[in-house]
């Protein structure tokens, strides 16, 4: 059967995720850590495991995948790596046997996500720790991504699995060849991540800190090795280089490479201005609303309400400050910002400001029609017409995503949480974005949720960071059909 080429393609995931456990075992090794045997029996599985699905199903290799099989593909990687990518949590005994902890502090890392279930992070080996920060990095900018650009060779180099995985209304092409796109979107990723761990140590860093705070904030990802985060550096420099990053991170990596070549029209990019301009409007909002709260001066206090306004804003979900106590007016603007996100294209997550602007315009648009039904009217993004094919599924996936948020959080619910927690709880893990408010805010952990709310985050998680239509896809009725049409199929292998 054709659809077996999946097991393949996953059998080069888990090798390739074998060889990302080794680079983190190498720290073990150097310092001698405690961690060395939890790595190593990770890395025997993982490899066991993976070898074997790429011996087994190589057969299959030569065969393309239909749509909703490269769907399901991208669906079963992301699940994959969280399934494996928790055995070094495991098998070092980090939640002491409880393996659902494990899968969701993997889950939480290679989606960016942040939500954490470790209640004290300083104890733990740097091995553990650098492991957890690289799965962010790695699913910052897409596990497939990183394979269409390193691994073509092998079978990814699918548009479909590319569209699937990017973030944002529209997946944009720097080149015509997705295989070129997904290497120089990624250089560009390589590249602000060593200036961002170059510019820490400037900043009096050492260089295990940098690092690991460099792999957590260009994917917007937010795991720190401390368990007051980034305020435990009591480093005003080093905190004002992360707010410029997580600022450059929520932009459109595609702007990036066309800055690089010259084109200075970016900067008239009506997301990125309205992406700016949120963010200014909510620095100065936060800023009144907390005045009181400040402390230090008032650059100490702007810093402070600038950090978590872009913390949350591009959903990395670093904190400085106890926003949890803040007054409620900037509580409520940052849950807000968590449905917001950043830019499309970007390595942030949530429902992205140009899906907003389109909603937003797409509404005033209906009002005109109501009192002109005749006119024809079209939807702008700039200078640009958007046609009814790009705003279908932005208005789609906007009722679909609030959708979601409200069933799960009537599902937490009925287990007993209250709504604050409940709600935000959804919010930051759909939207990728970690902290929440109440009993999951940013002096707490997820520990409050129950093993079935663990898992059903887990699944919010995974449906956030694909967007919603790559996961829910698979489960249409034709989808189904097209799977039965695939198993009477022969002669593929």
């Amino acid at each position: 059967m054709r659809s077996i080429r999946i097991f393949y393609l996953i059998g080069i995931l888990l090798l390739f995720l074998a060889f990302s456990m080794f680079l983190s075992m190498l720290w073990s090794l150097g310092e001698q850590g405690p961690d060395r045997i939890a790595f190593l029996l990770a890395i025997i599985f993982t490899t066991a495991t993976g070898g074997f699905f790429y011996w087994f199903f190589s057969p299959s290799k030569g065969r393309e995948l239909s749509i909703v099989e490269n769907f399901t593909m991208v669906t079963m990687a992301w699940f994959v790596a969280g399934i494996f990518g928790a055995l070094p949590y495991h098998f070092y005994g980090v939640f002491e046997g409880n393996y659902l902890h494990a899968f969701f502090e993997s889950i939480s890392g290679f989606t960016t996500t942040g939500a954490t279930l470790i209640e004290d992070i300083e104890i733990l080996p740097r091995g553990i720790l650098l492991w957890r920060s690289f799965t962010q990095w790695l699913g910052g900018m897409g596990i497939i991504v990183l394979f269409l650009a390193i691994l073509p060779r092998f079978g990814f180099r699918s548009m479909t699995m590319f569209k699937a995985e990017i973030p944002g209304p529209v997946a944009e092409r720097v080149v015509p060849r997705v295989v070129e796109t997904a290497r120089r979107l990624w250089l560009i990723y390589v590249t602000l991540t060593i200036i961002q761990l170059l510019l820490l140590m400037f900043c009096g860093l050492s260089f295990y800190d940098s690092l690991c705070h460099a792999l957590t904030t260009m994917p917007t990802g937010g795991f720190s090795t401390y368990n007051a985060s980034i305020a435990a550096f009591n480093n005003p420099m080093a905190e004002i280089v992360i707010i410029f990053f997580m600022l450059f991170a929520g932009i459109n990596f595609a702007l990036y490479f066309r800055l690089i070549r010259g084109d200075l029209k970016i900067f008239k990019n009506p997301e990125l201005r309205f992406y700016l301009a949120v963010i200014a409007a909510g620095i100065i909002l936060v800023t009144i609303n907390t005045y009181e709260f400040g402390t230090g001066g008032f650059f100490a206090f702007l810093r402070q309400s600038a950090f978590q306004v872009v913390s949350i804003t591009t959903t990395t979900g670093y904190a400085t400050v106890d926003f949890d106590a803040w007054p409620s007016f900037s509580r409520l603007f940052l849950l807000l910002m968590m449905f917001f996100g950043a830019c499309g294209g970007s390595t942030g997550g949530a429902m992205k400001q140009a899906r907003w602007m389109l909603m937003f315009k797409y509404a005033l648009r209906e009002l005109r029609q109501v009192i002109h039904p005749s006119a024809i009217s079209t939807v702008k993004m700039g200078q640009q017409h958007v046609s009814d094919d790009v705003l279908r599924p932005v208005m789609g996936f906007g009722f679909l995503y609030i959708t979601l948020t409200a069933l799960a959080t009537l599902a937490l619910a009925f287990m007993g949480l209250d709504f604050e927690t409940a709600f935000s709880a959804v919010a930051a893990t759909i939207g990728n974005v970690g902290p929440g408010l109440a009993g999951v805010g940013p002096a707490e952990t997820y520990r409050i949720i129950p093993p079935a709310g663990q898992f059903l985050l887990i699944v919010m998680m995974v449906v956030g960071r694909l967007e919603v239509y790559t996961v829910l896809v698979i489960f249409l009725p034709e989808s189904r059909r097209l799977w039965k049409r695939n198993r009477g199929m022969r002669g593929y292998i």
